[in-house]
Formats: structure tokens, sequence, C-alpha cells
């Protein structure tokens, strides 16, 4: 059902149909939503990347769970993920790394991605010291760059509805590998 959704979303949505908020707990226990972006899914789950050292890296290691929604504006639809998170395997994260836009892989090494930035002209010298070192060829994935893998657990579909009288049909599973159990809920 996620794969038909996301599909009518690819022809529909003006900007990137694969936009969602990842929302994850900080250490205070405070929750923290930013918009990241599903590079994969399967049956296995929903996969995003990022620098481990940043806020959402550091929070996703620590809780070792997460949430995403998708909303898809011009069709009155949302999916709501919830689950377990693990780390993608080096292959699969190498993989990933290596098809991203050269400029991009440059940016994984130079960014401190959710630390203090003294001024745009430091980030830009990061930037220039690190295409000087890999100039040609191959930019290896930085240890701390990667992906994580949501198992979802909790699954809402929802659509809008004349009246206010939406469609949401959840399913459920209590770990990864078990049925899942389909409910309807009132709007």
């Amino acid at each position: 059902m996620f794969g038909d959704w996301l599909a009518e979303a690819s022809e529909s949505e003006i900007n990137d149909p694969t936009a969602t908020a990842l929302a994850t707990v900080d250490e205070d226990g405070l929750p923290n939503v930013r918009m990241v972006l599903l590079k994969d899914y399967d049956e296995k789950g929903f996969v995003f990347y990022t620098n481990f050292e940043s806020q959402k890296g550091v929070e996703v290691l620590s809780a070792k769970k997460a949430a995403m929604c998708f909303h898809w504006k011009s069709l009155r639809r949302q999916v709501r993920i919830r689950g377990p998170v693990s780390i993608v395997d080096d292959a699969e994260a190498d993989a990933y790394f290596a098809s991203r836009a050269r400029g991009s892989r440059i940016g994984a090494w130079a960014s401190k991605q959710s630390r203090p930035l003294e001024s745009r002209f430091a980030l830009e010298k990061k930037v220039a010291k690190y295409t000087a070192k890999y100039p040609l060829g191959d930019i290896p994935r930085p240890s701390y760059w990667s992906g994580f893998r949501i198992s979802p657990v909790y699954i809402e579909f929802w659509k809008d509805g004349a009246f206010r009288l939406h469609d949401r049909i959840i399913f459920r599973r209590e770990t990864e590998g078990e049925d899942w159990t389909k409910t309807r809920f009132y709007p």
C-alpha cells in the first residue's frame, strides 16, 4: 500500500515526495522533529541517511526508535510510521554514499552537522580542504555517516474525507517479523 501511495505522490507532488518528518526524542525526553528524505524502503523497513554525530543521529542512536510522517498535500493523504531503528550495513551505506553527487559527498566530510558554525567562510574553507583532499576518483564514506532503518511496528494510512470523516487504517505488530493486524479507526 505504501509503495502505491508513494508512486502516486511521485506523480502529483510539486517537490520531493520522499520528504518525511522524522521524530526522535532527545536526552531530556523532549520530542524533536525535522524533515529528512526517505532513500529506500522494503519489507525490512524505511531507510534514511545522516551524520551519526548530528543531533538526529545522536538521538536515534540513544533511543533506538523513531517515527516518520509523510504528508502528501496534493493527494490529501499521510502515512505515519513508528518503530525500532537499526543501522544499515556498511555495504548498503557505501553503495548509497557512492550514488550521491560529488558535492554532497564532500559536504558529508566538511560539515560538523548540528554543531555551532563560527561563519559561513569556515564551512567553505572545510569544503575547499576536502575538495583538495579528494580531487579525483572515489570519496570514501566517513565512518560517522551512515543510514538508519526504521522497522515499523505501526503504520497508519490516513486519507482525507468529506466533512472531516477521514479514512484511517492502522497496521500493527508487536515486533518485526510478526504478522500485521489491521484496524480501522474513527477519524
